[in-house]
């Protein structure tokens, strides 16, 4: 008896832990019977994103939930404009809002959005921000050399920044390389590069958006003083998740290009090609560009612009960064080579605004 009494207040105790902890939880439970328990942070499109304390973050087809007991206060929006805030519940087909001011019922065809209040204040902050807000980014600055029967020295910097809100999204880039070697008593550039400019989409509809974009570039190396161009077209939205995004492109663009040879070309191109971005977990993510630009006033005549880079985040701010710019061009100017590739490892830092 004497061994009974504490074994049973120790299992009373844990329960009494545990219940709580139950009772504040999120309760889920699909058509086929699977329960899950855990915390809604929102309901997007046709699926159901719960984060739960075994499995981390779950997202089930909306279409296949049966029952929903929230316990903490979420936000329904509505296909009609509105917005409710409460604790949901949803059975038999009927979903309902309880809060202080009595039970709303919804049909569960009506309902757009639910968000936790984190995903709430996101999705405010990206209806009405100003021009200075939401504006993420990173730079890296690297440089390498070597002393000895040989002295050389490479400078690298490279810096891009998005501004993406619920309807456009803004971004601008920048690639430099500067490379030079002294050898046998000579001093010689061997490299020399500067790339950037900036891109501009606007949704026309969930999957359809304008695409516009002026990019800039000068290179030495391969007689090339100045690339202007300027162009648009249409882009689609071909994949897109919390991890994974793949837009693909199409259109057309104004091309004047001056070279010291000297020679200026003036032409007309159509262009096409996809923007792709992965996830990697939290600290880190790739990126690629590709674009292909076809010469209509010289048939046969092409360029390539193909970029690509990682970034692993070291601290909050600090990240390490390898990036890949390719550039080629057939036909070349004159005794220079059709490639160019431009690639830069380094410590870099991130911002967002």
């Amino acid at each position: 008896m004497g061994l009974m009494f504490p074994t049973f207040r120790l299992v009373f105790l844990t329960a009494a832990l545990l219940l709580p902890q139950a009772a504040n939880a999120d309760v889920i439970v699909l058509k086929n019977g699977d329960r899950i328990t855990g915390s809604i942070v929102k309901k997007d499109g046709a699926s159901l994103t719960i984060k739960s304390d075994l499995f981390g973050v779950i997202t089930a087809p909306w279409d296949k939930v049966d029952t929903v007991r929230a316990e903490e206060q979420l936000h329904v929006a509505t296909k009609d404009g509105k917005t409710l805030q409460g604790m949901l519940a949803l059975d038999n087909g009927g979903l309902a809002v309880v809060s202080g001011a009595g039970r709303t019922e919804i049909p569960v065809a009506e309902v757009s959005a639910v968000r936790n209040a984190d995903e709430q204040r996101a999705y405010e902050r990206l209806l009405n921000p100003g021009w200075g807000e939401l504006w993420t980014g990173s730079g890296t600055l690297g440089w390498a050399g070597s002393k000895g029967n040989a002295q050389t020295l490479t400078f690298t910097v490279g810096a891009n920044a998005q501004r993406a809100t619920r309807t456009d999204k803004t971004v601008v880039y920048f690639n430099s390389i500067k490379a030079s070697a002294l050898a046998n008593g000579k001093n010689s550039n061997t490299a020399q590069a500067v790339r950037g400019g900036l891109a501009y989409d606007h949704n026309l509809n969930p999957k359809l958006f304008l695409n516009t974009f002026n990019d800039y570039e000068y290179d030495r190396f391969q007689n090339l003083d100045l690339r202007f161009v300027l162009g648009g077209g249409l882009g689609y939205h071909a994949f897109k998740t919390d991890r994974t995004i793949l837009d693909v492109l199409a259109g057309a663009d104004y091309n004047h290009s001056t070279f010291n040879t000297p020679a200026t070309k003036q032409s007309g191109e159509g262009y096409f090609g996809d923007d792709y971005t992965r996830k990697l977990g939290k600290s880190a993510s790739v990126n690629q560009t590709a674009r292909m630009f076809y010469d209509l006033n010289n048939l046969g005549a092409y360029r390539v612009n193909f970029d690509a880079g990682t970034s692993v985040r070291l601290t909050r701010w600090l990240n390490w960064n390898v990036s890949l710019s390719d550039r080629y061009l057939t036909p070349p100017a004159f005794g220079r080579k059709a490639n160019d590739i431009l690639y830069t490892t380094g410590l870099g830092f991130t911002f967002a605004r």
